[in-house]
């Protein structure tokens, strides 16, 4: 999948600035799709090429003009299409701390302690986050009311995914200090 669709899934929100959008996808959508800034940049440029999104210039006065981004009636239908299609192929984990800990054995028990320990501690900062973003969704609202009501829930869906993914996580972290706190004497 392209950053296209993730773009135009955060423009569901509503018109957003660049920045708008880099924070969007450092709060909600970073649980799912990671973007830098000027990734995200040259996709807007792309989207409004395509005429998938259009931009509108706002003046400021005491900070440069700044462009605001809304979907298009053909940008709707193609993310449309897109949520109808099923996935091209399963979720892949890519992550670089397993390549680590599968060649762990015979490197030093403490180097690789201290960066599972960062893992558990960078998966509870999410975990925070993700706290703060639900209760913003929720607004005082239990979840079954707010799954009931509110105009989307796709967000809180994600939403739901990336916590138990961090949640996973932390578990796995313990799991695995645990076993190397046990292992720590054969080393």
């Amino acid at each position: 999948m392209s950053l296209k669709y993730a773009v135009l899934a955060a423009l569901l929100e509503g018109e957003a600035s660049g920045y708008e959008l880099s924070k969007a996808f450092d709060v909600s959508l970073a649980n799912f799709w990671a973007a830098t800034p000027q990734q995200l940049y040259r996709e807007l440029e792309r989207l409004a090429g395509d005429g998938l999104i259009e931009a509108r210039v706002v003046r400021q006065e005491r900070r440069p003009d700044k462009r605001m981004f809304t979907l298009t009636e053909a940008g709707r239908a193609d993310l449309r299409a897109f949520a109808a299609e099923p996935p091209r192929r399963p979720t892949a984990i890519r992550d670089e701390l397993l390549i680590k800990i599968q060649a762990m054995d015979g490197t030093d028990p403490e180097a690789t302690r201290a960066l599972v320990e960062e893992r558990g501690a960078w998966a509870r900062a999410k975990l925070a986050r993700y706290a703060r973003v639900r209760e913003r969704l929720l607004a005082g609202r239990s979840e079954e009311r707010y799954l009931e009501e509110a105009d989307r829930i796709g967000p809180y869906l994600t939403l739901m995914a990336g916590i138990a993914f961090e949640e996973e996580n932390v578990r796995w972290c313990e799991r695995v200090l645990a076993v190397l706190k046990r292992r720590a004497p054969l080393g």
